[in-house]
């Protein structure tokens, strides 16, 4: 597939030596970011968008591995997919980072009073349980806040506010029995009111 885009205008050296390169770059780019995402989706329990994107990925896979195959000697190509591979490494953490997909649970450990930040939690809509334990020289709270994984900075950023030298750790949740989490309307539901809405005026 990769060489149905030697095209009769295009110099086979100019080819050979930029064009397809740049395609294996592009291609081991495409196929490690979906094998980044396809793990995601495994560990959050997506059986059947998993496969989907695992069938893309290993045939991206296979058309940039059959070039080098075919130019065993041409160091230039190994270059080119190794750099696509570490390029493919970073576009796969940064595109699983921006989806923030599935649910974390975030466990903070405070020395100070921690009423504020409790109540400022609660206010929010997330769901949390405190507990006081007792630590190396005193006594402590522990706070748990379940929360979608989106909403992590928020969060962080409330426990710095009210308690700054609080020490949490942050871990992934691949099922939750209830979720005690902000309530948001999704796009469908919002359009849906806002349509409603307008005929209520127009009538």
């Amino acid at each position: 597939m990769i060489n149905m885009i030697n095209l009769s205008f295009i110099n086979p050296e100019t080819y050979a030596l930029v064009v397809l390169p740049i395609l294996i770059f592009i291609a081991r780019i495409l196929d490690v970011s979906l094998g980044t995402i396809r793990i995601v989706f495994i560990s959050k329990g997506f059986k059947y968008l998993a496969p989907v994107i695992g069938f893309f990925e290993i045939l991206i896979w296979l058309l940039a591995i059959g070039q080098i195959m075919q130019n065993l000697n041409n160091i230039y190509y190994y270059i080119f997919y190794a750099a696509g591979f570490a390029a493919g490494n970073f576009v796969g953490m940064h595109i699983e980072e921006k989806l923030s997909i599935g649910t974390q649970i975030i466990r903070v450990i405070t020395r100070r009073e921690a009423s504020k930040l409790l109540k400022t939690l609660k206010s929010a809509g997330y769901g949390v349980t405190s507990a006081d334990a007792k630590g190396n020289k005193r006594q402590v709270k522990i706070i748990y806040v379940v929360i979608d994984r989106r909403d992590v900075q928020n969060v962080i950023r409330l426990i710095k506010r009210y308690n700054p030298n609080a020490f949490y750790t942050i871990e992934d949740i691949k099922f939750v029995s209830k979720k005690l989490l902000p309530y948001r309307k999704s796009w469908y539901k919002r359009y849906n009111l806002n349509l409603f809405k307008y005929r209520l005026k127009r009538k």
